[in-house]
């Protein structure tokens, strides 16, 4: 059911999977704003993909409402490498065991 264009509630969009530039002009004509906490340059970005969105698709809204939106990391932003890593056990303090040890018999006097 499409609710026409004069009511003051619009339906949030789906708007996860689009580019940022496919995710603007989706909420224009819904009659929605967009906000990126994560995108201070937001209104340059243009092929970064949506991941997440908040109030989710087809909730009732206020016409004008803003709704939040979050993009993957792109190119150079810290995305690479930062996966699961294998544990490691703690280091060793310095000195641990070998400060207690007696001298060794060949350094005794007698």
């Amino acid at each position: 059911m499409r609710i026409p264009p004069k009511t003051p509630e619009v339906r949030v969009p789906r708007l996860v999977g689009l580019m940022a530039v496919d995710a603007r002009e989706a909420a224009a004509r819904q009659g929605v704003l967009l906000a990126a906490p994560d995108r201070p340059d937001f209104h340059r970005t243009v092929v970064d993909h949506v991941v997440r969105q908040y109030p989710p698709p087809g909730t009732e809204v206020p016409r004008g409402a803003a709704i939040t939106v979050w993009f993957d990391l792109g190119e150079g932003e810290g995305g690479g490498g930062a996966g699961v890593r294998e544990p490691r056990p703690p280091a060793r303090p310095p000195g641990g065991l070998l400060r207690e040890l007696d001298e060794p018999a060949g350094k005794l006097t007698g």
